[in-house]
């Protein structure tokens, strides 16, 4: 199987497992483009994804329409979301798509539970959760006690001069509407610490964002 190496140099725990390699299928192999939904609210969850290529990002969303990101997932990091599906028997309780080109690997549910009596598999399902609680208790923390403008700012730092992205997906990943964002994203613009561009935002003052980010 092609992926069988990348696998393994992504997920080292794999090769501890007795016979994983001989179990192998190439039709859990699954190709899927950007934008695609992986499931649902209410789906029930078919296996357990080891992703190889792309980002996934898992998030809520309210009856209006409104979106908060719980996490996203990158090669060699996997989904607390389905691994809590599977384990209670429980259908999803949030969302998933791809951000961008897909590859990725799913253990059905029989080979989850065959895993997960092993120690070492066992080891990283607990730090896969210790990780993505971090994560979302940093996430609480931020929308509970920072302003959204604060939130908008951070967001905005740290990807160089020029950050690519909507003020639909800044609205989706903030958990707010897209008429807010932009408003506060055009009050910054007028306060000269960026410059917007279709689909795009110049980073022009990127010290005076941090003043913003750092203003609880």
């Amino acid at each position: 199987m092609p992926a069988q190496d990348e696998l393994i140099a992504y997920y080292p725990v794999l090769a501890s497992l007795p016979h994983f390699t001989d179990d192998l299928d190439e039709r859990a192999l699954l190709s899927i483009p950007a934008k695609i939904s992986l499931f649902q609210e209410g789906d029930i969850c078919h296996g357990f994804p080891l992703l190889l290529k792309g980002q996934i990002r898992v998030f809520k969303q309210s009856g209006n329409g409104r979106e908060i990101e719980l996490y996203r997932i990158e090669p060699g990091e996997s989904c607390i979301v389905s691994t809590t599906c599977l384990i209670q028997h429980t259908p999803y309780q949030a969302r998933a798509e791809t951000e961008t080109d897909t590859l990725l690997y799913q253990l059905n549910p029989t080979q989850f539970e065959h895993s997960l009596q092993h120690p070492g598999f066992c080891h990283y399902i607990l730090t896969l959760y210790s990780e993505r609680v971090i994560d979302l208790m940093e996430q609480v923390e931020n929308v509970a006690f920072r302003s959204l403008e604060a939130r908008l700012a951070a967001r905005l730092l740290g990807h160089g001069s020029t950050i690519h992205i909507t003020h639909a997906q800044l609205a989706r990943e903030l958990g707010s509407v897209r008429e807010i964002i932009s408003r506060l994203l055009k009050r910054l613009e007028t306060g000269g610490s960026i410059h917007l561009n279709r689909e795009r935002i110049d980073i022009i003052n990127p010290r005076a964002l941090r003043q913003i980010a750092e203003n609880l």
